[in-house]
C-alpha cells in the first residue's frame, strides 16, 4: 500500500512540473495575464532556481561562441596582415628592380654602350661557391643570341664577360676573378693599363700601367679604353665605367707601377645584368 501511495505522489509531481513548464511556455508565448500572472507568481521560485543552476552552462557556451569568434577574427587578421606584408615586399622588389634598369638605361642614353651592341637584359640565379666572388649565372644564353666573351655589365659599370654558354644559360667570370684582365685607361689623363683581380683581396682591383711616367691620384675614374690594333680588339667597348682609384703613391715623381681601385659594381650583390650581344667579336 505504501509504495502504491509514493508511486501515486511521483506521478503526481512529474504531472505538477510538465503542467508547469506547459503554463510557462504558454505565459511566455501569451504576455502577462491573469492567468499566466498567477502561475508566474507560483513557479517564479522555481523558474528562478533553474536559471541559477543553468547560469554556469550558458556562461560556458558564451564564452566557447565568443572564443570561437575571436579566432575567427584574429586568423582573419592574420591573413590581412601577410597579404599586406606581400604586396610591401612586391613594391619595394618593383622600386629595386625599377632603379637598376633605369642605371642600365642612363648607360645607354649616355652613350656608354655603343650602338652596335643588342643589349640582353638578365637576373643572376647562381653565385660563386666561394667567398672569392669569380662567377654568377644568369638566366639567358644562346638562343638568346648570347656568345662566350660577350661582355656583361650591370647599372653601375663593367662585371666580367661570358665564359661558358648553354641553350637557356650562361656563366659570368668576374672581374675580381683572378683570371680576368681588362685593358683600361684613367680619366682625366689617359694613362693606360691593365686590370686585374688583387690576390687575396676579392673587392679590390689592380690597374698596373704600361706608361709608368703618368701620375694619377686618388678618386680618379677608370673605364675601358677599347683598344684596337692589326686585326685585334679589346672584348670591351671602349668607355665602360670600372672603378674609382682608392690608392696610389704620394710621392708623384715616384714612378707609378700600379694603383688600386674600387669597381663601381658590387660584384658581392649582383642582380639584373646586361649582356652586350653583338658588336664585336673578334
Amino acid at each position: 500500500m505504501y509504495r502504491k501511495q509514493v508511486r501515486r505522489r511521483r506521478a503526481v509531481l512529474i504531472g505538477l512540473i510538465v503542467l508547469a513548464f506547459v503554463l510557462l511556455t504558454f505565459t511566455f508565448g501569451s504576455g502577462s495575464g491573469g492567468v499566466g500572472g498567477a502561475v508566474g507568481t507560483i513557479f517564479d521560485p522555481i523558474t528562478n532556481a533553474a536559471s541559477r543552476a543553468l547560469k554556469p552552462a550558458r556562461d560556458l557556451v558564451n564564452w566557447f561562441d565568443e572564443t570561437m569568434d575571436a579566432r575567427g577574427e584574429r586568423d582573419r587578421l592574420q591573413k590581412e596582415l601577410e597579404q599586406a606584408r606581400g604586396e610591401a615586399v612586391a613594391g619595394q622588389v618593383a622600386l629595386e628592380d625599377n632603379r637598376q634598369l633605369r642605371k642600365l638605361v642612363d648607360l645607354k642614353e649616355n652613350g656608354k654602350i655603343p650602338d652596335a651592341y643588342d643589349p640582353v637584359t638578365v637576373n643572376v640565379v647562381g653565385r660563386s661557391p666561394t667567398v672569392w666572388y669569380t662567377t654568377v649565372s644568369v638566366n639567358a644564353g644562346s638562343s638568346d643570341g648570347v656568345e662566350v666573351n660577350d661582355p656583361v655589365i650591370s647599372g653601375d659599370g663593367l662585371v666580367g664577360r661570358i665564359s661558358s654558354v648553354s641553350g637557356s644559360g650562361s656563366v659570368v667570370s668576374l672581374i675580381s676573378d683572378s683570371s680576368s684582365a681588362v685593358s683600361a685607361m684613367v680619366l682625366p689623363g689617359g694613362a693606360q693599363g691593365v686590370v686585374r683581380a688583387k690576390v687575396g683581396d676579392p673587392q679590390t682591383l689592380v690597374l698596373e700601367f704600361l706608361d709608368e711616367t703618368k701620375n694619377v691620384t686618388s678618386g680618379q675614374t677608370v673605364v675601358t679604353s677599347g683598344w684596337r690594333g692589326d686585326g685585334l680588339s679589346s672584348l670591351y667597348p671602349r668607355g665602360l665605367p670600372i672603378g674609382e682609384i682608392t690608392r696610389a703613391p704620394i710621392d708623384e715623381r715616384e714612378a707609378i707601377q700600379s694603383v688600386e681601385l674600387r669597381p663601381f659594381a658590387d660584384l658581392r650583390n649582383l642582380d639584373i645584368l646586361q649582356i652586350l650581344t653583338g658588336g664585336n667579336r673578334g
